[in-house]
């Protein structure tokens, strides 16, 4: 079942609250207005009454009002004949004087005086009445309406507040319509926008005239679009660092995989092939898999989770394992704790360790025979420094770039390391600098926050 607009769910739901709405209103203004009425007439009785009971029955002759058209042909105004009727009554029950209309037709009441509804001689319809005593008590006046004519009057009074609305009722549809149209636009253009974006376009969204609730959306999807294109371009960029780095190593790969075929009988040849091929996989090995964790780093900016480490314990047991490939390279490894015993700090256990591994197989795999790498912690800051003759000018502003090795480098390597740890430093907030020592060697510092 197709889903109904929203253009069509606010119009719809406009009718539904402007009849419920309009219908609330006219049966709170029908009884506001019969409230209204009925305190009006019942004043004009009183007044009306009150006024009857000053005159003197006595002096007035026994008869009645003309009615109204008999005086007035014409010019006698919009009244009803059942607008107002009266009666003077005497004590024992005789009429003595009405209004020559209904006036006649009161069924007198000898014991009830005040307001009461009643009923007229050979008529069902409802009266509202008042019975008032002459100052002297010898005659009653009533006064009575219709409660028919009272209701009347308060549906024309309604009738003639509500129906300019009712009539009003469809242009305001149309309004609605039209301002609907108005504000929707914006949405519309917004999704032509998305329509023809090509996959790949990381521009924002053109914003101009969205309604303020609508905005965020607009604005969360200008990020997501930057995040996707952030990621394309690191997807682009390992694909082509990969391919870039790869080829030399599979190259030699192949090579030695020729030299192992044309060897035939010759052992010390084929041994040697193999060694070599043998490395060159380690080789490649590592290259993949630091690709790989530089990847992954370039799509995190943030700890997703964190944890409280001992950096003494981590820092002493990176120092373990790489012991023995210091002492293969003729390297000593020290580590100085100025920080006392141990050095808690907010971050991520692997990936602190994997910082501390890098650095230090730098420095044994670059370093020379002899040299002593010491690794200081102090309580906001962690340094790895040795005593070797330090790097160029040139190479220390470039260390740290990708693939960048320096010039006359013989060790084998990737140029990947510090690039990795560079940004394991950025994650945890530490600022990392590097510099050769004034006293020789070079170092690598960590400012911790």
């Amino acid at each position: 079942m197709k889903q109904m607009s929203l253009r069509a769910r606010l119009m719809i739901g406009f009718l539904l609250l402007t009849v419920i709405s309009w219908g609330a209103a006219s049966v709170s203004a029908w009884f506001q207005a019969r409230h209204t009425i009925n305190e009006l007439f019942d004043t004009q009785q009183m007044l009306f009454a009150k006024r009857l009971i000053t005159l003197n029955p006595a002096d007035l002759s026994r008869s009645t009002l003309p009615a109204t058209k008999k005086v007035l042909s014409d010019h006698h105004g919009a009244q009803e004949d059942d607008a107002l009727a009266f009666a003077i009554f005497s004590r024992t029950g005789e009429r003595v004087f009405d209004d020559g209309d209904n006036g006649k037709n009161f069924v007198f009441e000898p014991h009830y005086r005040g307001f009461r509804d009643g009923k007229l001689h050979d008529d069902d319809e409802l009266w509202r009445m008042i019975w008032l005593n002459t100052p002297d008590g010898r005659y009653v006046v009533a006064v009575g309406q219709e409660w028919e004519y009272r209701d009347e009057m308060t549906g024309a009074v309604v009738h003639s507040t509500l129906l300019p609305w009712l009539f009003a009722l469809p242009l305001m549809i149309i309004l609605l319509l039209w301002l609907l149209q108005r504000e929707l636009a914006p949405l519309k253009q917004i999704a032509h926008q998305l329509q023809r974006r090509s996959p790949d376009d990381s521009a924002a969204l053109n914003a101009a005239r969205l309604p303020s609730e609508v905005r965020p959306m607009v604005d969360a999807l200008n990020g997501l679009f930057s995040r996707i294109h952030q990621m394309l371009l690191r997807e682009r960029r390992f694909t082509s660092d990969a391919a870039h780095e790869l080829r030399s190593p599979l190259a030699a790969l192949k090579v030695q995989s020729e030299v192992v075929q044309l060897a035939h009988d010759d052992a010390e040849m084929r041994q040697h092939a193999l060694v070599n091929l043998d490395a060159g996989i380690d080789r490649a090995t590592r290259l993949v898999d630091q690709l790989l964790t530089l990847s992954r780093l370039d799509a995190q900016r943030t700890l997703a989770e964190s944890e409280t480490v001992d950096l003494a314990q981590l820092t002493r047991q990176a120092i373990v394992d790489q012991d023995s490939a210091a002492q293969r390279a003729g390297i000593t490894l020290r580590l100085e704790n100025l920080a006392g015993g141990s050095l808690p700090f907010q971050g991520h256990a692997l990936l602190l360790s994997l910082l501390l591994r890098n650095l230090l197989d730098n420095a044994i795999r670059y370093g020379h025979p002899g040299v002593t790498v010491t690794v200081t912690l102090r309580q906001r800051q962690l340094e790895i420094s040795d005593d070797g003759p330090g790097v160029s000018e040139e190479a220390l502003q470039r260390i740290g770039e990708r693939f960048y090795r320096p010039p006359g480098q013989e060790k084998s390597g990737s140029g990947l390391g510090l690039s990795i740890v560079q940004h394991i430093a950025a994650i945890h907030s530490m600022r990392m600098r590097l510099a050769n020592r004034p006293q020789g060697g070079f170092s690598v510092t960590f400012e911790l926050p």
